[in-house]
């Protein structure tokens, strides 16, 4: 129980600052969905990282992972650390160069024929944060807590600051007839200052990270480089395959929905802004994921190494679960989170719920295959994820617009969990308590369900309509609480 308390400790200490800031993140998508015009402006947005997603991969190629599996030991640290790092600042250089060379028809295929300054500044935001990558990987591998959460809350602040200043501020001191505004502003670039602000932030950030490309010893060693490369290049097509199960839907929305352009790209905004109400329990995930992938790699060569890693997947199930249950519950406050336009897609919600929670216990049944240098078969379980995905998508969209691309992100998350844990039984055995999790995924519909039932007869009394469902949600705490804490506290005592 120590070392998941430790867990716990460095979870809370970069979750923290991860939580934090992708809420206040987050909150740009209230003030995206009720300052941008139309839908379909919004659905630019999602369109553009979601598509920006992909190419990441490409910049990045899982240097970071393979950083943690061959920079874990002290004594190769150092020279990890330089060798990715030079290799990143080659080819994010060459995948720039081509990016802005071929920007208009890049423009043109994905329907921005007059906007190829998005496509330039979006080569330039990704090369920034992939620059970035490596630096925060080490202060996670270090145990360094305060500069990574200085330097990741940064990024946010001047992100959203830059959003305030120029959608916000510039028009309304245009309105008061402020004409230096226009030196810095000009209103018909729209969308285009929510890239900016990003790009803006992402230089940032990679200046206060600086110390952390001076202080090395630049040391470029051809076999390490090549390890790294070997054990990393499974891992992009893994990274490929999940960004296809988790963007594949946004992208093609405009593509296979029926309607015009213009219609699907609205559609694209709506599900997208519900994606992110789903999406509030991977605040948590991103938290866990940032303590726990070093904290395998540090803890692998331990005795119960394997019951650890159970025992943190139990409990992050758990907390996980009771996310959901609270957004589910509380679904008419938590909606307010979007501007009414986009609520015609809170159907979606509780399916990319179930999704989101699913990918989570995905992360933690996949740590295995890196551990034992596996990565082969994580890309094939991957890559079967992503044709699922695809096939799928081209199936239930046109039939039932993006509902279906929300049942689609459920069933491939789905299938890599079963993949990932059937795997993970033969080479890395690991005791999972697959009842107990499926049970509390399990409580968390039933308490819904219940929820529902009695709306009906509530909806007319609001203090007993909304004193229900917190007495729901006690429940589920309660149910935790005499199951896998009561014992616990009364032998600690």
């Amino acid at each position: 129980m120590s070392l998941i308390k430790k867990l716990a400790g460095e979870t809370a200490i970069y979750g923290l600052s991860s939580i934090l800031g992708r809420l206040l993140n987050m909150l740009l998508v209230p003030f995206y969905t009720r300052v941008l015009a139309t839908t379909n402006e919004y659905g630019a947005v999602i369109d553009l990282y979601a598509t920006s997603a992909f190419v990441m991969v490409l910049f990045s190629y899982r240097m970071e992972s393979a950083f943690f599996r061959f920079g874990t030991p002290k004594e190769d640290r150092d020279r990890a650390y330089s060798t990715g790092l030079i290799s990143i600042i080659g080819t994010s250089a060459l995948i720039v160069a081509l990016l802005l060379s071929f920007a208009q028809p890049i423009a043109n295929a994905l329907y921005y024929p007059e906007h190829p300054e998005y496509i330039r500044w979006f080569a330039l935001i990704l090369a920034l944060d992939c620059l970035a990558e490596l630096p925060f990987a080490r202060l996670r591998l270090e145990q360094r807590p305060r500069f990574f959460v200085v330097v990741k809350m940064a990024n946010i602040l001047i992100n959203i600051g830059m959003n305030l200043f120029w959608l916000v501020f510039c028009p309304w001191a245009a309105q008061q007839g402020y004409s230096w505004v226009h030196a810095v502003w000009a209103p018909g670039l729209g969308v285009g200052y929510i890239f900016l602000s990003n790009l803006i932030a992402s230089l940032v950030t990679l200046l206060l990270l600086f110390p952390q490309f001076r202080a090395i010893k630049w040391v470029f060693d051809k076999i390490l480089w090549l390890k790294m490369v070997v054990y990393a290049a499974p891992l992009i097509i893994v990274t490929f395959s999940g960004i296809v199960g988790e963007m594949f839907s946004r992208s093609m929305l405009k593509f296979l929905l029926p309607g015009t352009p213009a219609e699907n790209l609205g559609a694209v905004g709506v599900f997208g802004a519900n994606y992110k109400l789903a999406a509030l329990i991977s605040l948590f995930t991103q938290a866990y994921r940032y303590a726990a992938e070093p904290f395998f790699f540090r803890h692998a060569g331990e005795k119960d190494a394997m019951r650890t890693q159970a025992e943190a997947t139990t409990w992050f199930t758990i907390t996980s679960a009771a996310g959901m249950l609270f957004i589910l519950l509380f679904i008419d406050i938590v909606k307010y989170f979007i501007s009414p336009k986009y609520w015609s897609g809170l159907s979606v919600v509780p399916v990319l719920l179930m999704a989101n929670l699913l990918l989570g216990v995905y992360y933690n049944f996949s740590i295995w295959y890196r551990l034992k240098d596996r990565t082969g078969l994580g890309a094939w379980i991957s890559v079967v994820s992503a044709l699922l995905t695809i096939g799928l998508n081209f199936v239930l969209i046109p039939l039932f617009g993006y509902q279906g691309a929300s049942w689609v992100t459920l069933i491939c998350y789905a299938y890599l969990c079963f993949a990932t844990w059937y795997t993970g039984k033969k080479h890395y055995p690991v005791p999972y308590a697959m009842g107990r999790m499926s049970a509390y995924v399990a409580l968390v519909f039933g308490l819904w369900g219940i929820d529902q039932l009695l709306q009906p007869f509530l909806a007319g009394i609001p203090l007993l309509l909304w004193g229900t469902k917190v007495i729901l949600f006690g429940a589920f705490a309660g149910v935790v609480f005499q199951l896998e804490l009561r014992n616990k506290i009364f032998k600690s005592a």
